[in-house]
């Protein structure tokens, strides 16, 4: 991608893999900027890594800009079976220059230079309907809280506030940090258990407050399911393709 000058910036769980969050990924996910140059250099790169495209949609902007994933598979031999995932527009999560923006640059071991997603839009991008993002989102969390917890600036405090979801850190923030507890606690009531000290209660909480996350993430992709089944029935010649935009 970098060869190619592909504005993208690295997401999803080997973005976790840098955090500290996960030990590994099977795939490489992208948020990738949607304009027509860079879609243009990233089918550049996606030539290179003698990169098919698998199942639907089509890629193409109005699929991402409307949402939708759009998936591939590598066969360069150096590649060979991976599969990169690209979304330019996700629920939740801000535009992909304010993404850019405020993106974590990293230099690997090997002098290699990584832009990931930042550690607090990975967040809300991982809080979807599937059971196995909601680990994640806990863990990243912590690890910005155990790492920034002994001289923490405000905005970290209010963020910890708003995200954490370990019942025991999230009552010792509201330990710490009682002011600004007793103001978030009208907004998250997870906030207000933890302000009693009630490690059970505040896993009700969460809980419910997962279940809700879930539920919209669930409505966010039904319309988007909906028009993916239809693209697979086109594709087989069964109806017509939908139209292109979103109702």
């Amino acid at each position: 991608m970098q060869t190619h000058g592909v504005r993208c910036l690295l997401m999803g769980g080997q973005a976790c893999v840098f955090y500290g969050a996960a030990e590994f990924s099977r795939d490489t996910d992208f948020a990738l900027l949607a304009s027509p140059a860079n879609l243009e250099r990233f089918t550049a790169a996606l030539v290179y890594l003698r990169a098919e495209r698998i199942a639907v949609p089509p890629f193409e902007a109005e699929y991402l800009q409307r949402g939708h994933a759009v998936h591939f598979r590598c066969h360069h031999p150096e590649a060979a079976g991976f599969r990169i995932d690209v979304m330019s527009v996700m629920r939740g999560v801000a535009p992909f220059d304010q993404l850019w923006d405020r993106r974590t640059t990293i230099e690997t071991v090997d002098g290699d230079i990584v832009d990931l997603m930042s550690l607090e839009d990975l967040v809300l991008a991982k809080r979807t309907q599937r059971d196995k993002d909601w680990p994640m989102v806990r863990r990243l969390v912590e690890v910005h809280y155990l790492s920034n917890r002994a001289q923490p600036e405000p905005a970290h405090v209010a963020w910890w506030l708003a995200q954490l979801r370990t019942p025991a850190l999230l009552i010792e923030t509201a330990v710490r940090h009682a002011g600004a507890a007793r103001m978030a606690a009208g907004t998250r009531p997870a906030v207000a258990r933890a302000i009693e000290g009630d490690a059970s209660m505040v896993d009700e909480a969460l809980a419910e407050e997962e279940r809700a996350e879930r539920e919209a993430d669930r409505r966010y992709w039904l319309p988007l399911r909906q028009e993916l089944e239809q693209l697979r029935h086109a594709q087989r010649g069964d109806v017509a393709p939908p139209p292109n935009r979103r109702e």
